[in-house]
């Protein structure tokens, strides 16, 4: 959504969590839109209970067709969901045989068109990290969007995939492992 769009969707909010709502009502949904609000180019429509299939393909239709020159894409509406935090290990970061580093673009590129991650929906880019400054070996961490079970992170964890000529393997991690904390300060 651009800017001018998210401006006038703010402006007439209350109107359009109207509609929603009788849209919803036009289907028989027993669902109600609370609240509605943009967040960095992206509308977040909450309501009092859980949407189906069936109320999202509805709010979809609605926010296309009110928003039809301005929204190029819807693409994907999504019940609330939490993160998971995964690690791929056993990649080098140069390739010894191009002297190439490893980039986050190409990575997140590899792994998209990787069938182990097929319907898994990225958080944020993959963040490579060194093991060390001197060595040669990188972690790449990705987060990715999961169901409140661990649905998606059970299917991918402990897999073993391709990266130029190396098997990484997927494994859990913890939130944000990049960052160091002394856990003294924790406490």
């Amino acid at each position: 959504m651009n800017k001018e769009a998210a401006n006038r969707y703010l402006k007439d909010l209350s109107m359009y969590v109207i509609n929603i709502n009788c849209a919803l009502k036009g289907i028989k949904s027993n669902i109600i839109a609370d609240l509605s609000y943009v967040e960095v180019k992206r509308i977040v429509i909450t309501t009092n209970n859980i949407a189906s299939l069936s109320d999202l393909q509805e709010i979809k239709k609605y926010i296309k067709n009110s928003f039809s020159t301005e929204v190029d894409q819807i693409s994907f509406l999504r019940l609330p969901q939490s993160k998971s935090y995964l690690k791929i290990v056993g990649i080098l970061f140069i390739s010894k045989h191009s002297n190439i580093q490893i980039l986050s673009d190409k990575v997140e590129s590899i792994l998209k068109a990787n069938h182990i991650f097929n319907d898994i929906i990225f958080v944020s880019k993959p963040k490579i990290i060194k093991i060390s400054p001197k060595s040669d070996i990188v972690i790449i961490c990705i987060n990715i969007w999961d169901t409140q079970n661990g649905s998606n992170v059970k299917k991918i964890i402990n897999r073993h995939f391709n990266i130029r000529s190396f098997i990484a393997m997927v494994r859990g991690a913890n939130m944000n492992p990049e960052v160091l904390q002394c856990k003294n300060c924790w406490k």
